[in-house]
C-alpha cells in the first residue's frame, strides 16, 4: 500500500538495511492505515509546522505529509535513517526539514517557527517521557504548539491522564500534565502493529496547553512532588521533610493535612506548595 507513490515502507526499510534498534527504542509502524489515522488525530495540518521526533524509515512523516502538513520538522539520531527520509524530502520538495540530532539535547521548540504549529510523534519508548517533561517544563508558557499527538507505552499515557481519583497511576508526570495541559487516551495500538513487535500495548495521546495554568514555577513544582511522590506511602509531613524545611508552612498554605498522602493531593494544591516553597526560600536564601 502506499500513499504518496513512493516504495512501501517495508521495502523502504529492507533497501536501506534499517533493522530497528532496540538500544534507541525503535519500532517501526508499517500501516499506512494507522499512521494516517494518527495523523488526522493531531488535527487540521494545512498551514502548520508540525515537529516529529524519532521518524525512523517515516510512515508517520508520509502519513502527516499527505494529510496536508504544510512544513514537517523530523528530529532523527539515527543516521541510518537519514537517506529513506531524504527520498521523501525529494517527493515533497520544501515541506521536509530533516535534522540529525538527540532531541533531549536541543531545544526543538525553536525549529518551528512562529507560525502555527503542532507536535506529532511515535517517540522512542526509551526517552518519550523524558521529552515530554523537557516540553512541559520550559519557563515561558503556552508554547509556541498548539497540541502534541504523541505515542506511548500504554502504562505511560495512563500516567499522562492521571488524576487523584486514580492514585495507582497518579504520580509526578500526572501532576505536570495537569497543570500545564489537558490530556486525553485517543486509542490504544496493538504490539503487532510494530516492527519488531513490543510486549506491551502502546496509545496514542492527544495533548492540549491549557493558556493560563496556575502560576507555580516548574522547578518548584517539581521539587515538591519528586519530595511526596519520592516516599509516597509515607504522609506528606514526612515525606516533604526531604525538601529541607518545615513542610507545615507549605501544607498550611495549600489547605492540605500533613497526614495526607501525595496521591489524595490534587494538581492545585501541588501549585500551591510549589508557591509556598519559594516564597520560603526567598526569604531565606540558605535553604536547599
Amino acid at each position: 500500500m502506499t500513499i504518496d507513490g513512493l516504495p512501501p515502507l517495508r521495502e523502504v526499510v529492507s533497501r536501506h538495511g534499517l533493522a530497528a534498534r532496540k538500544a534507541l527504542g525503535q519500532n517501526f509502524l508499517f500501516d499506512l492505515n494507522l499512521t494516517g489515522r494518527i495523523a488526522r488525530a493531531a488535527g487540521p495540518l494545512e498551514g502548520h509546522t508540525v515537529l516529529e521526533v524519532g521518524p525512523g524509515p517515516g510512515g508517520l512523516t508520509r502519513a502527516l505529509l499527505a494529510e496536508g502538513a504544510g512544513r514537517v520538522v523530523a528530529i532523527e539520531r539515527d543516521p541510518r535513517c537519514l537517506p529513506a527520509l531524504a527520498e521523501i524530502e525529494a517527493r515533497y520538495p520544501g515541506r521536509l526539514d530533516v535534522v540529525e540530532a538527540d532531541a533531549l539535547e536541543i531545544d526543538a521548540a525553536s525549529l518551528l517557527g512562529s507560525g502555527p504549529s503542532r507536535i506529532a510523534a511515535n517517540l522512542p519508548y526509551n526517552v518519550g517521557t523524558a521529552l515530554l517533561a523537557s516540553w512541559l517544563s520550559v519557563p515561558d508558557w503556552p508554547p509556541p504548539w498548539s497540541s502534541a499527538t504523541l505515542m506511548f507505552q500504554r502504562e505511560v499515557a495512563d500516567r499522562i491522564v492521571a488524576g487523584p481519583d486514580d492514585p495507582a497511576n497518579y504520580g509526578r508526570l500526572g501532576v505536570l500534565c495537569g497543570w500545564r495541559c489537558r490530556s486525553r487516551i485517543l486509542f490504544d495500538v496493538p504490539p503487532q502493529a510494530f516492527v519488531p513487535p513490543p510486549k506491551i500495548t502502546s496509545a496514542v495521546v492527544l495533548i492540549e496547553p491549557s493558556p493560563a495554568p496556575l502560576p507555580a514555577r516548574p522547578q518548584m513544582l517539581e521539587r515538591v512532588t519528586r519530595a511526596a511522590f519520592g516516599q509516597r506511602r509515607k504522609m506528606l509531613r514526612q515525606s516533604l521533610k526531604g525538601l529541607g524545611t518545615d513542610p507545615a508552612p507549605l501544607l498550611e498554605a495549600a489547605g492540605i493535612e500533613g497526614t495526607r498522602r501525595a496521591e489524595e493531593v490534587p494538581v492545585a494544591g501541588f501549585c500551591a506548595m510549589a508557591i509556598a516553597l519559594e516564597a520560603i526560600m526567598a526569604a531565606q536564601p540558605g535553604t536547599r
